[in-house]
């Protein structure tokens, strides 16, 4: 199976209404080279660093994690958990922990 990156970053920045361009400005890309920069990693043609994948996922308010998910259940998950407060997610947690100790 291919990488899910470059589907990842296109979904987030698509859900986020954020050009291309914007988006490589906004992590700190040359204004010459932010738009192809991000079309060579939403075409799978370069691999961003891990770095590179914080600042995106800092800009378009998902987690780091939702950019490895190979299934898109899980990427909405991961994003829902994100969003969750510490709270929400220990709670949400306890619940997972329950359901799957009854077997």
């Amino acid at each position: 199976m291919s990488t899910p990156i470059p589907k990842r970053i296109k979904e987030a920045r698509i859900a986020k209404d954020i050009s291309q361009r914007r988006l490589g400005l906004l992590i700190g890309f040359e204004q010459s080279v932010a738009s192809a920069r991000m079309n060579h990693y939403e075409q799978g043609k370069r691999v961003p660093d891990f770095q590179t994948l914080e600042k995106m996922a800092e800009k378009l308010g998902v987690p780091v994690a939702y950019f490895f998910c190979t299934s898109d259940n899980m990427a909405e998950l991961v994003k829902a958990f994100g969003n969750m407060s510490e709270a929400e997610q220990a709670e949400l947690l306890e619940a997972i922990r329950r359901k799957n100790s009854e077997g």
